[in-house]
């Protein structure tokens, strides 16, 4: 065969080893065997997940680092098992590569009657399931196109921020295709400059130098948006109070001086609040107006004094302005920005957090947790926390430069943050490889939610990563026990020994020795956090923290506090 083509497996995990994809997920099934034999020789690492689910979840928090992932499962049940991890990434911003090996062409063609289907000759169903939790979806049919249908399933994801799906049939990966487009980057195409765009410029500019009372809110979808360095500039540039979504906490410099850290309404900080709501100018990028990032929208500028940056519009007050690129306008207004004619705005006086009221022998809670744990953050970290509590919690740590953080937003699928820490850790690791840095990746997850997604503790300990968990052990669901069922049944979990993880998931006994560690009080916690093995060490570590059953705080505690009213009035009756 010619110099000018190669076989279908490799163009696929070239193209995607081209845009920085070094790691690969998924499961093997009988209908993506032959696939993966290029995952390797193309220059890839395979992962290797428990399940399909864990391996959407890491594929999902790979990508958030490293801007693009990929997975690979097969028809039917495996796609179907990954679907939940592949819908969360869509409504959060994930661009995800879904691969799906499928039957044979001549298998669908003749609508025979193969397992992993309804036995009805039927092999369209799950693609058109596809269709709601994807951007865009290709079923590979022919090797003619087979290249220029790659690249634009690709492109797709890069363009949309979110997953796509591709179908590649079992009889494709082996057959030659044209190599002729990989000596072409695979690129998202400019948004062509609109007529309106320095009316648009001239507008926000105007804003700029009237504004006397100045609110700058950082939302998730800056991260899609590919305007982080803009805004870094911006909040710089001009030194305003600038605050975050808790979907946007962890892509703005906190130790800046006129960062506040997150936003929270009535639930956050008073002052912060009444800046807000006397704002005369609230410019906010990237904006995810879910219920739970938003606390139930109390956290959602009015229009009168709103500027907001989106994928392809710009809003200036009640005026929506489209097909307009907000990078490209956001670096032209920082390249006009004349800063002497801004106001020199100053935001509310900043709450400082300390440690000094905390015991040794207090009992660890809720709100002294987050305080105790908070130190042990380094520049370039990522942590992590997940639904529940540690959610709620872990939105408030003020975080070092440079150090990227996940919480529950819009999703809320329980579990998927341990999956998403293992995803995270291997970006994180090319990362350090490429600059040197021994930075770590930290998960503050529950009992119950570690027990969802456990398995993939196995690959974390077979790939050496660097992680810290910290288990908060308050014996079940408590995000569900406050919403409803405080005393339900249903709302336990099994009990499990945590301490004894590492050696089940494969763990030698020299890790197990140094890796484990608990805590129940301020004191033991401490001495905990004080170990360098834990706030500077290698590999997988555990460290399993005792609190109380109901322990909650911020929105939580008002949702506690309802439920045991109406339990009060119920029984007064």
């Amino acid at each position: 065969m010619s110099s000018d083509t190669v076989k279908l497996g490799d163009y696929l995990f070239t193209r995607l080893l081209q845009l920085g994809v070094t790691d690969m997920f998924g499961v093997p099934g009988d209908y993506n065997l032959r696939l993966l034999d290029y995952v390797v020789p193309a220059g890839l690492h395979w992962v290797g997940n428990c399940n399909e689910l864990n391996a959407a979840y890491a594929a999902d928090g790979y990508a958030r680092i490293k801007g693009l992932s990929a997975l690979v499962t097969t028809f039917g049940v495996g796609e179907l098992s990954a679907a939940n991890g592949i819908a969360g990434a869509n409504a959060e911003r994930a661009p995800v590569v879904h691969i799906v090996g499928t039957p044979p062409r001549q298998l669908q063609s003749t609508r025979a009657l193969m397992h992993h289907t309804f036995a009805d000759g039927e092999y369209r169903r799950f693609s058109a399931m596809a269709v709601h939790i994807t951007a865009a979806q290709i079923n590979l049919t022919d090797t003619t196109t087979a290249p220029e249908r790659i690249d634009w399933i690709i492109q797709q994801a890069l363009i949309h921020q979110r997953p796509v799906y591709l179908e590649i049939p079992d009889d494709l990966p082996d057959l030659f295709v044209s190599s002729a487009n990989l000596k072409t980057p695979i690129r998202v195409p400019l948004v062509p400059s609109p007529p309106h765009e320095p009316k648009v410029i001239s507008r926000i500019l105007d804003r700029l130098y009237s504004a006397q009372r100045p609110f700058i809110l950082v939302d998730g979808e800056s991260r899609s948006l590919g305007i982080l360095d803009e805004l870094d500039a911006l909040i710089q540039k001009t030194s305003w109070p600038t605050w975050t979504t808790v979907f946007g906490k962890g892509l703005v410099n906190e130790s800046l001086p006129n960062v506040y850290g997150l936003y929270a309404a009535s639930f956050g900080d008073k002052p912060a609040q009444e800046y807000f709501e006397s704002a005369d100018l609230i410019l906010t990028f990237g904006p995810h107006y879910s219920d739970t990032n938003s606390y139930f929208w109390t956290t959602v500028p009015k229009d009168a004094v709103a500027i907001t940056f989106r994928d392809d519009t710009i809003q200036i007050e009640s005026d929506t302005y489209r097909d307009i690129s907000a990078g490209s306008i956001l670096a032209q207004v920082l390249q006009s920005l004349d800063t002497t004619r801004i106001t020199k705005a100053t935001g509310p006086s900043k709450v400082e957090v300390t440690t000094n009221d905390i015991k040794d022998t207090d009992i660890i809670a809720q709100n002294n947790f987050y305080r105790l744990v908070n130190p042990i953050f380094r520049e370039n970290d990522i942590v992590l926390a997940e639904t529940g509590t540690a959610s709620y919690g872990g939105r408030f740590f003020k975080l070092p430069p440079n150090v990227r953080f996940f919480s529950a937003v819009t999703w809320l699928s329980i579990g998927y943050m341990l999956p998403a820490t293992l995803g995270a850790a291997l970006a994180k690791r090319d990362q350090n490889k490429a600059t040197g840095s021994s930075s770590q990746t930290v998960l503050v997850i529950g009992d119950g939610s570690l027990q969802m997604t456990a398995q993939e503790l196995s690959v974390m300990i077979k790939e050496n990563l660097n992680i810290l968990i910290i288990i908060i052990n308050n014996e079940g669901y408590t995000i569900e026990r406050v919403i409803h069922g405080r005393k339900q049944p249903y709302n336990d979990v099994p009990f499990w020994r945590h301490t004894q993880a590492l050696s089940y998931f494969g763990a030698n006994e020299d890790q197990i020795a140094s890796s484990v560690f608990t805590a129940r009080t301020c004191g033991e916690l401490q001495e905990v956090l004080n170990n360098e093995r834990v706030h500077s060490g290698t590999g997988l570590r555990l460290v399993e923290v005792a609190m109380e059953r109901e322990d909650v705080q911020g929105p939580l505690l008002y949702l506690l506090n309802k439920q045991i009213a109406e339990e009060q009035a119920a029984a007064s009756n």
